[in-house]
């Protein structure tokens, strides 16, 4: 092939690339119209869905989130009928197969962090907990540190930091005890067999009505419950106005002390374990009939 051939082999391809651009000059300028709009209209959206998400949930992560989910589908639309307009959605719609296989494929990959995220999606529209609530997660007690849309995060009451996956605090029983805004103090305490009854219970319930913090709705009870190996025990539930720790320990702390204190005062007894050792039962004798044997060696 000489110049001169070459030459024209150039211009005609030239010529029909002019000729088809000209052909579709105007499916180009609607496209470039349809997009320019379809961003306008998305980044609208956008801005709108962030107004209307904050009314539902206080996670600025999620509602974020969500903005751009709209905000990218409302663009795909867009680039969909560009591409529909310049009679390209075939090849596109193509590629889009094989992506979708490529995220079938990543998504059985990263099931878990997928379960975690969308785990996080519900507990931001649920609102099981709230950051400072005290909960008790599986084995896990103490005060929510963070919420975000992969884990949880625990400050425990021995100052270690949880980060609990989202999907395990969604799929398990979650103590709240703070959701109610009151909380309850359970103590277990025995008395000796030999104590009048009723009268330890007066006792213990005056001495416990004046302890800081008590709920003014709730009534402090005490009910027998037992007959232990060496006492009769009983559990007494005061309910407190604040559910923090603090103020849990210092109640308990109060409690222990008051009862204590009125069990002095009027001689009621709190028993140690007591074993008794029979030697006298049938068939066998006595510990006084038995013969203490020292061999020397």
């Amino acid at each position: 092939m000489d110049l001169n051939e070459a030459y024209e082999l150039v211009l005609q391809k030239l010529s029909i690339w002019t000729h088809d651009f000209i052909r579709i000059l105007p499916n180009i300028l609607l496209a470039s119209v349809i997009l320019v709009l379809g961003l306008f209209v998305a980044r609208r959206v956008r801005k709108f869905s962030q107004k209307l998400a904050i009314k539902i949930s206080k996670n600025i992560t999620l509602n974020n989130l969500v903005a751009s989910v709209i905000y990218l589908t409302f663009v795909g639309i867009s680039i969909f009928i560009v591409l529909s307009i310049l009679h390209l959605d075939k090849a596109v719609t193509t590629i889009l197969a094989g992506a979708g296989i490529i995220g079938l494929a990543l998504a059985f990959a990263f099931q878990d962090i997928a379960a975690n995220f969308i785990s996080g999606i519900f507990i931001s529209f649920r609102h099981p907990i709230h950051i400072g609530d005290i909960v008790k997660i599986g084995d896990y007690m103490g005060k929510v540190s963070d919420i975000n849309l992969r884990d949880t995060i625990l400050l425990t009451f021995q100052g270690q930091m949880v980060i609990i996956p989202n999907k395990n605090v969604f799929q398990n029983p979650i103590e709240n005890y703070s959701l109610l805004g009151k909380r309850r103090l359970d103590l277990e305490i025995g008395i000796s067999y030999a104590e009048d009854l009723e009268k330890v219970q007066r006792i213990t319930l005056e001495a416990v009505k004046n302890i800081d913090g008590l709920c003014d709705d709730e009534k402090t009870t005490m009910y027998y419950k037992e007959f232990g190996d060496s006492s009769i025990n009983y559990t007494i539930r005061l309910w407190l106005k604040n559910p923090e720790q603090t103020a849990y320990w210092q109640a308990s702390n109060q409690a222990i002390i008051k009862i204590k204190n009125a069990y002095n005062q009027n001689d009621i007894t709190i028993p140690f374990p007591i074993r008794t050792l029979d030697f006298g039962i049938k068939g066998g004798s006595s510990l006084t009939d038995q013969k203490l044997k020292i061999s020397e060696r």
